[in-house]
């Protein structure tokens, strides 16, 4: 049986002032196992007039993890949480019920800015349960055959990141150490490949920044030819079970749970997401169109 390869361009949305490469969710494909969305930013100069900050704003049914490559963030939500995350480690925010963040800039992060915001599905045993956070400063690597794996979450070869996951599902970002990596999967994931950095040929095809590569399941190992110092983001995961609406910052099942989450943050003393400590004003934009009387 041919695997599945499919090869689609990413659209272009800006983030602030930030370009940025959206590869999920797409019209045609929602989700890779519980990924659900996928922002590939930068590399890009941030100069001193660049608006990089992120204000704060509300999540309902996710979790946000954050990678970057190069530059710096902290993170602020309404847990009092503040977290500078660099290079190397992750940040992980559970929205469950509602919660609320920014990501603002630090002095470095006005130099350069490179990385990846990723969210997960949460499924229903967990989506409207508590808020949480989690910063991981030190993430498990090993040596493939090829390539150096740095597992962002799950787990790969029976090497088990220690952030939080509530599916079966994994992130493992992979640099070239030579022109050919062999990657082992597991058979009952669907996977999806973005290249970060460099380009790579899979199965044949060549991959670049700006593309999502969908490999589909039934994969027990992927090969991955390129240049060494090629970097790429591997996603995978169970299909997700469950239906999944999506509508500006928030993940749910149906309508009626996004106006109403979009309705509690319009009130800004509402309990389900608690204020930010932030000097920026917090996000706020019109309703879903359902929701207006032309609706």
């Amino acid at each position: 049986m041919t695997p599945t390869f499919e090869l689609t361009d990413d659209r272009v949305s800006q983030v602030g002032a930030l370009p940025v490469r959206r590869a999920l969710p797409r019209r045609d494909r929602r989700t890779v196992g519980a990924w659900c969305f996928v922002d590939h930013m930068g590399p890009v100069d941030v100069a001193e007039d660049m608006d990089v900050d992120v204000p704060p704003h509300p999540h309902i049914g996710l979790q946000t993890v954050t990678w970057l490559l190069e530059g710096e963030l902290v993170h602020r939500d309404s847990l009092g949480s503040e977290q500078v995350i660099r290079p190397g480690q992750l940040n992980l925010m559970t929205a469950g019920r509602g919660i609320a963040h920014s990501e603002e800039h630090t002095t470095k992060s006005r130099q350069r800015l490179h990385g990846v915001q990723l969210w997960v599905a949460q499924p229903s045993a967990t989506r409207d349960g508590e808020r949480a956070f989690e910063h991981r400063a030190d993430l498990p690597q090993l040596d493939l055959p090829g390539a150096v794996a740095t597992v962002l979450v799950g787990d790969l070869a029976g090497v088990a990141s220690p952030a939080r996951r509530d599916s079966d599902h994994v992130g493992v970002d992979l640099v070239l150490a030579g022109d050919r990596a062999v990657v082992p999967l597991c058979a009952a994931h669907e996977h999806g490949l973005v290249v970060t950095a460099g380009s790579v040929l899979v199965d044949g095809e060549r991959v670049v920044p700006g593309q999502l590569a969908y490999l589909g399941a039934g994969r027990d190992e992927l090969a991955i030819a390129g240049e060494r110092g090629a970097r790429v983001l591997l996603l995978g995961g169970v299909p997700f079970p469950e239906p999944v609406l999506m509508w500006w910052n928030f993940v749910a099942r149906t309508r009626d749970e996004l106006t109403d989450a979009w309705q509690a943050w319009q009130r800004a003393d509402d309990e389900r997401f608690a204020p930010v400590t932030s000097t920026l004003p917090r996000t706020l934009v019109d309703g879903p169109p359902w929701a207006s009387p032309e609706g």
